[in-house]
């Protein structure tokens, strides 16, 4: 299962979202530096709310939707890269995730602590992206010193890193994340090698007051903090309020709807960023129903059908033969797979049929 680590600076809301997104009260949530030591982990369902649609149109008993982890990784912080606040060990915990969620705070409140003494958040992200890259820089050159006597050689692979690390070093030392620098197909394949903590792909999570979720867009921390990820990291950024999560994990759903609906928003952040860091993994869903059950299943972009067929069972990528597919809006309008397949939009696909998000699938398979 891929993994999405929660970062950011001491206080600023990781630990308090991230008992929000597991629903527990695991991580321990302080007003001081340091509460998280070690990283917590948590499965997290991803809201979806075409499962609901699809089990009444074939009367299904259970629903199951696709989940995802996530860890919250302790406070990082100025000089984490050369082991301030135990940096290297925290360090080391995001080279082990898949994607980083960057949580920011958004918010003033004299009550909790902050370790810069005042808001802000462009500050804070530089803090915390100037640590990753220190930490890569140092990895790049270590790598291109232990490369240079094989390309020397004649080292084909040898030599190609070096190149690649001739790439990254002055990009890097510029203070840019290497998910920025453009890269041939090949270079990009042999990035993946470095482990780089600055080629995660990365999300930011704006953690605004509960008074202001419902006006988060008027925010001028969240503004800014938009505009910015947006020009220098190629990536967005959502709205939560980690108070807001916290308060609604002991709630039921209709109690929680009610007390958001008093808030004026129509969903919790929470959903908003799960299905958010789920498409930064590169993972798509497509679905299955019957009267048993409708499920979710969790594939990654471009995969084929026979690799889709593999998530249910090994049996269906090996045997498959065809997958009866429907586009989950076609289903919902004609209402039933009968009047699909008079519509024309039942179609039969092949092996090469790469999966869309959202197709409705049914296997043919023999083993």
């Amino acid at each position: 299962m891929l993994k999405a680590g929660i970062v950011g600076l001491p206080n600023v809301g990781k630990s308090t979202l991230f008992n929000a997104l597991t629903r527990t009260r695991k991580a321990q949530a302080a007003n001081y530096p340091f509460c998280t030591i070690d990283p917590n982990t948590g499965v997290v369902t991803v809201p979806d709310e075409r499962l609901a649609v699809l089990s009444k149109i074939s009367g299904s008993q259970k629903l199951i939707p696709a989940v995802i982890e996530f860890v919250d990784i302790a406070g990082l912080v100025k000089g984490a890269s050369q082991g301030e606040g135990l940096g290297n060990q925290f360090l080391q915990h995001i080279r082990e995730v898949d994607a980083i969620v960057q949580v920011v705070r958004c918010f003033e409140d004299t009550n909790i602590h902050h370790v810069s003494g005042n808001i802000d958040p462009i500050r804070d992200i530089e803090v915390i992206n100037t640590e990753l890259v220190l930490c890569d820089l140092a990895t790049v050159q270590k790598r291109k010193d232990r490369s240079t006597k094989g390309a020397r050689g004649g080292d084909k692979v040898a030599k190609a890193e070096v190149e690649l690390c001739t790439k990254l070093e002055p990009h890097l030392d510029s203070g840019k994340p290497a998910l920025t620098l453009e890269l041939s197909d090949d270079e990009k394949a042999l990035l993946k090698t470095f482990f780089l903590l600055t080629s995660k792909p990365t999300l930011f999570a704006c953690n605004v007051a509960e008074g202001d979720l419902a006006t988060a867009d008027d925010n001028p921390y969240v503004k800014t903090v938009r505009e910015y990820v947006g020009k220098h990291h190629d990536t967005e950024a959502v709205v939560i309020s980690a108070q807001i999560e916290s308060d609604l994990v002991d709630l039921s759903e209709a109690d929680a709807k009610e007390y958001l609906d008093g808030l004026g928003v129509k969903e919790s952040g929470v959903g908003v960023l799960i299905r958010g860091a789920y498409h930064l993994l590169g993972l798509r869903t497509y679905l299955t129903t019957g009267e048993k059950e409708t499920s979710a299943w969790t594939i990654h972009q471009g995969d084929t059908a026979p690799k889709a067929a593999g998530v249910i069972h090994s049996d269906f990528e090996r045997g498959f033969i065809a997958a009866e597919c429907t586009a989950y809006e076609d289903l919902v309008r004609l209402g039933s797979f009968a009047k699909a397949r008079e519509a024309g939009k039942l179609r039969i696909e092949g092996k090469e049929y790469v999966v869309k998000d959202g197709d409705v699938l049914e296997f043919r398979f023999n083993v």
